[in-house]
């Protein structure tokens, strides 16, 4: 009986490099948007995509803002949706 190489037992890569490389890009394309929107405090958002489904978290002032930036980000090409976890601080 032959022994298992290193290769075939190892686990597989839990992603692929081109996904990664996707999810940076609506990373960055995403925090841009919400930075140009006027309504948004964009540096209180989080934005976590994983293979096109986009992660928002983070506080907004309002529910008119939450509903702006699930908008905003899902706009963005390659965003397949969105899942809107902002919170309205009271």
């Amino acid at each position: 009986m032959m022994a298992a190489t290193e290769t075939e037992t190892a686990a597989p890569a839990k992603r692929l490099v081109g996904e990664v490389i996707d999810d940076s890009v609506i990373t960055t394309k995403a925090k841009a948007e919400l930075l140009r929107t006027k309504e948004l405090k964009s540096l209180q958002i989080s934005v976590e995509p994983r293979q096109g489904e986009v992660l928002l978290s983070g506080f907004v002032d309002n529910e008119a803002a939450k509903m702006k930036a699930e908008e905003v980000v899902s706009k963005i090409e390659g965003v397949k949706s969105v899942k809107n976890g902002l919170e309205v601080r009271s």
